[in-house]
């Protein structure tokens, strides 16, 4: 038997049938499936797809291209669009209407599998107006322990960021990070109410944090984050706490994040 071998063009048009085909700004890049990567091609296309998702390219309401023209797009089997689409439903990323096709979701925030996105990328893929209160932001010195895992000298100068997240005006999540300030010194000139630190320190610093090590505990919101969260002090909450490196696997940012585990979704891909 002779397997039949898939075309992997690049893709340089949208994914959403809603786009107007002329309006080449709306694509961040091209989109190129990896022949001799070890990822499934399922799994490219998925990831492609997040990614125009996560970007806002693709914002929540808007329909995707159907199983027959992503496979044109791709030059991809029928078997092999249907398991991306799946996959991308299994993330809560996007759902299907019978009869009408695939449209980008606006439920619970959901981080997609093994990829590092900002909460105000994240939101803006759905839709969603993101927003913060500042509790704090300050300039202060490095602690013994916080110089190890940012790679700095003891003493040295941190930014300090305490917000409540919200989307559409309403809280989800409490945010504690700190950054190195000789990293991004603008930081400290920054309006967190409406800005992204992620993409200060891209657009800045040319620096992009791409991979982060992170630990999950479920547990009771307590009488402060319940008071910033509408919640109850007996409500749960899952709190993340996490370190980020950059694209040369420096640390950048470590973070303590407590979220209303109503209107946000973690989700991973295991392995074995």
């Amino acid at each position: 038997m002779i397997a039949k071998r898939e075309r992997h063009p690049v893709v340089s048009s949208p994914l959403s049938r809603n786009r107007d085909h002329d309006d080449v700004d709306t694509i961040s890049n091209d989109l190129e499936l990896d022949l001799t990567s070890n990822s499934p091609l399922y799994r490219q296309v998925h990831d492609a797809l997040a990614k125009q998702i996560s970007s806002g390219h693709l914002s929540a309401g808007e329909q995707l291209l159907s199983e027959r023209q992503l496979c044109e797009r791709f030059g991809i089997s029928r078997v092999t669009a249907r398991r991306a689409l799946t996959a991308l439903e299994e993330d809560g990323l996007i759902s299907a209407a019978p009869g009408r096709g695939w449209f980008v979701t606006d439920g619970p925030l959901s981080e997609p599998p093994n990829m590092l996105l900002s909460f105000t990328a994240l939101a803006r893929a759905r839709g969603l107006e993101p927003t913060a209160r500042i509790l704090s932001q300050r300039v202060r010195p490095a602690s013994l322990d916080e110089a190890d895992e940012l790679s700095v000298a003891p003493g040295a100068d941190l930014f300090e960021l305490d917000r409540v997240r919200l989307l559409d005006g309403l809280p989800v999540a409490v945010d504690s990070c700190v950054v190195s300030l000789q990293r991004c010194p603008s930081l400290v000139e920054a309006d967190f109410t409406v800005a992204s630190l992620y993409e200060i320190l891209r657009s800045d610093a040319r620096v992009s944090p791409t991979r982060a090590e992170c630990t999950l505990e479920a547990t009771s919101a307590g009488p402060s984050v319940a008071s910033l969260l509408d919640l109850r002090p007996e409500d749960p909450v899952l709190v993340s706490r996490q370190t980020a490196y950059d694209q040369h696997g420096v640390p950048v940012e470590t973070s303590r994040i407590v979220y209303r585990g109503d209107r946000y979704r973690f989700r991973t891909t295991v392995t074995a």
